[in-house]
């Protein structure tokens, strides 16, 4: 498969690197900022273009496009590449409106293309164990969870000045609702679509940026379910980890630990399954990326689809309109 890149910040670089390691080509890399292009030239092989004009990108000869600019540019990007014929794997969040979302979920359709929005954390294997423990019914219905992800939104992307990225921005899609879109997407993925969200979100600290730094959530879910979300830009130490509480037990999932631990009925009753857990963090980006390549060559469905990746925005908007209106947001079916 030739793919064509959009964006080459550390996510471009690592699909690139990844799309190249699993023998396909690059056809070309699109970047504005020269800095990029010449990191994106060492890695993109004999024969692609890099460069910073994006209308020569859009006119090569290509299979798929990877969409990896800052999130105000996805839909945009994402919806180009569909016209030319292209299959696309988008960088989540799908982006940072609904503007352009309904339209590019129909014009997917209309074209018979694939596109994936990529929460890559649905390829991690200690949170598909989750997945599968909560669809066998390890521990019964569930009825509560927990979810929190925070860091020191500084030292996220040391190599740049993280007031000039784009999660210190607002007109480029920043904020920590939307950059931690992933726990939206894997509770929903978990427990079903919520119906209603209430949200407390606000900027806090001294960070020099201009969108929400901390947030806390509550999901309710028609059969009774209530999922506490916390994100933040503030924690020095880099924290994510996720509790299903259900009728019959509780599943316990730490992303730095790499471990799943299960408490079923009996309170001394403990599995843990740490030791079978794969711990290489690039792998998930390389499961994503053969998923999406299979999902294109086949025409089975994504994993998270452009109506899916739209209705997890959905959720995260309603998180922002709750925090600015001070009051729940019922979700539209």
């Amino acid at each position: 498969m030739r793919f064509v890149v959009f964006g080459a910040g550390s996510i471009g670089l690592r699909h690139l690197r990844n799309a190249r390691a699993l023998g396909h080509a690059i056809a070309g890399v699109f970047d504005p900022d020269p800095g990029r292009l010449a990191a994106a030239a060492a890695l993109a092989g004999a024969g692609a273009l890099v460069t910073g004009d994006e209308t020569a990108a859009l006119a090569l000869t290509a299979d798929a496009a990877l969409v990896c600019s800052p999130t105000h540019r996805h839909v945009e990007q994402a919806r180009a590449a569909v016209a030319r014929g292209w299959h696309v794997l988008v960088e989540k969040p799908l982006s940072h409106a609904l503007d352009g979302t309904a339209a590019l979920v129909a014009e997917t359709a209309a074209a018979r293309r694939t596109v994936l929005v990529g929460c890559n954390l649905r390829f991690l294997p200690s949170l598909m164990l989750v997945k599968r423990l909560v669809d066998e019914g390890r521990v019964g219905t569930p009825l509560s969870a927990r979810a929190e992800c925070g860091y020191y939104l500084p030292y996220w992307r040391p190599q740049t000045d993280y007031r000039r990225g784009y999660g210190a921005r607002r007109a480029m899609g920043g904020g920590i609702i939307l950059d931690a879109i992933h726990e939206l997407d894997y509770l929903r993925w978990l427990l079903g679509d919520p119906r209603e969200v209430f949200c407390y979100a606000g900027k806090v600290s001294s960070l020099e940026i201009d969108t929400e730094d901390n947030a806390d959530l509550l999901l309710r879910f028609d059969y009774g379910a209530v999922a506490n979300v916390h994100l933040d830009y503030l924690q020095r130490t880099y924290r994510r980890s996720c509790e299903v509480i259900g009728e019959d037990g509780v599943i316990v999932w730490d992303y730095i630990a790499q471990t799943v631990r299960v408490y079923g009925k009996e309170e001394r009753r403990l599995e843990v399954f740490e030791e079978s857990i794969n711990t290489d963090r690039n792998a998930m980006f390389v499961e994503e990326l053969r998923h999406f390549v299979a999902c294109a060559e086949t025409g089975a469905p994504p994993t998270l689809d452009a109506a899916g990746g739209r209705r997890v925005l959905e959720i995260a908007l309603a998180a922002k309109a709750s925090a600015a209106e001070g009051r729940a947001v019922r979700l539209d079916r």
